[in-house]
């Protein structure tokens, strides 16, 4: 009886003893926290906003994005987007609709998790303008972006909103003239739930 009384007592007191978290590695007599890895899938909302010469040849336009990030680090992530901007050619007669499609990769930095964490990012990619219903080749041409913002914490909800600064190329739409750097400022808002 003794003995069993001996045994119980030695297994409760390891089982109190051992470390709470039983997922934390041990490196030279150090616990380390298992680096965090996941990916993150938003959906956000926005606008296209033409600024200097774009002014002239686009139209302001509601855009629709996905993005794909992964966050090796907790402070680093790898970030692609794909976007759709619908606009108009307001240099051409009748301001024909003119599809806006953007899509790239970049890196971005952000501060620690807390109710509000900031980021900043850069970026590179392509941008295409396409006319919805005439019949005039679509023009694509080499971007670059420059973004910051922010993600609000709600429990296990995150808010994020994002300004993205692009620089692009930009070819006539009806394949006259020559072409010239055009810039835009992007703005989305978006929204993701994380696991507990």
């Amino acid at each position: 009886m003794k003995i069993h009384a001996i045994i119980a007592a030695a297994v409760l007191s390891s089982s109190i003893l051992a470390p709470t978290n039983a997922s934390a590695q041990v490196r030279d007599s150090q616990i380390v926290a298992p680096k965090v890895s996941h990916w993150e899938v938003r959906l956000p909302g926005g606008a296209l906003v033409p600024t200097g010469v774009q002014r002239g040849a686009i139209k302001r336009g509601n855009l629709t994005a996905v993005q794909l990030a992964y966050a090796g680090r907790p402070n680093f992530a790898v970030m692609s987007t794909i976007g759709w901007a619908r606009s108009r050619d307001v240099s051409a007669a009748g301001d024909p609709k003119l599809d806006v499609f953007t899509y790239d990769v970049g890196a971005e930095v952000r501060a620690p998790r807390t109710v509000f964490s900031p980021f900043a990012g850069l970026g590179a990619g392509g941008r295409s303008y396409n006319y919805r219903k005439l019949d005039v080749d679509a023009t694509h041409n080499l971007a670059a972006y420059g973004s910051v913002g922010g993600e609000l914490a709600m429990r296990r909800l995150r808010i994020r909103l994002e300004a993205r600064d692009y620089v692009a190329g930009f070819k006539p739409l009806a394949g006259e003239g020559a072409g010239h750097t055009g810039n835009d400022v992007v703005v989305m808002a978006g929204f993701r739930l994380v696991s507990r």
